[in-house]
């Protein structure tokens, strides 16, 4: 993975302390009775089975502000921890109760003796080389590991087997959050009937990271009716007004364009996102209001890095209420990618 400093960034502990904070209050609603009880009956059907366990490796992203960091969007199958040769991103050791190889270890229950790393298309995947660090390390914790796309897996609702050999457990890289896509069919059944793991799993992107859960925790009283008052607080300040577009005036959005982003509240990452201000009216006339959710515009953080100016957000990694890592994305652009030179990921530092 591109490396943009090879000194980490520092951040307030305020702002990281909220963060974790917003963060963990997030992973107590989606377990909150009165909040699945209003969701309930919009979850896909995959997402309605709870498997009981949190999911690995949710990366919460902001971008920090002059108010405090702002929510940009959560992340059901995070990657960008792994540097290169072999090596993790460095963590700042104060922050954590182990090493991070530990921490990492630590989300797969020693149960998974047999486990499939399973993506789309997997070894053309950006992420394949920390897909491959994930695999060498539980292989040296003495678990049998794949690297897998779906076709691979074969399989009943009674189990699946790759190259002969029962799995126990599929670390779910695929952004196919709630196994509808045919290639995912003998999955979908074996996870619903209980005979493999799946992690991260439908439910934790049907109600912690689809787009449309950030559209319900502004709708004026549902989060009134699961949390207390401070956690309403906390939660709404955090996340940026986000709307559904179906539910706005058009017209009216289109003058107030400047001050939005649209992005489809089902695609992984930055796919299909456009910012209101490069917007085109063929463009706005063409999104689907009903899949699309708009939110206000929060421009990100700025760094120097070597006497230039980068873009910086944040990557919180979450394993339930418990911290994993810390990242930092650092970009030149409108959307983050890392195209220009310089730009990749960086060690963060939380300083008082």
């Amino acid at each position: 993975m591109p490396l943009a400093s090879e000194q980490p960034i520092i951040i307030s502990r305020p702002d990281f302390e909220r963060m974790l904070g917003f963060a963990r209050a997030v992973h107590r609603l989606a377990a909150n009775a009165s909040y699945l009880d209003l969701l309930h009956a919009a979850l896909p059907s995959a997402a309605r089975f709870d498997p009981g366990c949190a999911s690995m490796l949710m990366g919460y992203d902001f971008h920090l502000t002059a108010d405090g960091p702002k929510l940009i969007e959560i992340n059901n199958n995070a990657g960008g921890i792994y540097r290169r040769a072999g090596h993790w991103l460095a963590q700042q050791a104060e922050l954590f109760d182990e090493p991070l190889e530990a921490r990492l270890l630590s989300m797969f229950p020693e149960t998974w003796r047999s486990i499939a790393i399973m993506d789309e298309a997997i070894r053309e995947q950006y992420m394949y080389p920390e897909m491959l660090a994930y695999a060498r390390l539980l292989e040296a914790d003495g678990r049998t590991v794949w690297l897998c796309e779906p076709q691979e897996i074969s399989g009943t609702a009674a189990g699946l087997s790759l190259e002969g050999k029962r799995i126990d457990a599929i670390y779910n890289r695929h952004t196919d959050f709630y196994l509808e896509t045919e290639a995912l069919a003998a999955v979908r059944q074996a996870y619903l009937a209980g005979s493999v793991a799946l992690n991260p799993h439908p439910r934790s992107y049907a109600l912690i990271g689809d787009k449309s859960r950030m559209v319900d925790w502004w709708r004026p009283g549902l989060l009134e009716r699961c949390v207390g008052p401070e956690e309403v607080v906390l939660i709404r300040e955090v996340t940026p007004e986000t709307r559904l577009l179906a539910e706005m005036e058009r017209d009216a959005v289109w003058s107030d364009r400047n001050a939005w982003m649209f992005k489809p509240s089902a695609r992984h990452g930055g796919k299909g996102v456009v910012t209101g201000r490069s917007i085109s009216r063929k463009r706005f006339d063409e999104l689907d209001g009903a899949t699309t959710v708009m939110q206000r515009f929060v421009p990100p953080s700025e760094v120097t890095i070597d006497g230039a100016t980068f873009k910086l957000d944040v990557r919180l990694y979450m394993h339930g209420e418990r911290l994993i890592a810390l990242a930092g994305r650092v970009w030149r652009g409108q959307l983050t990618n890392f195209r220009e030179p310089g730009s990749g990921w960086v060690s963060l530092a939380v300083h008082d």
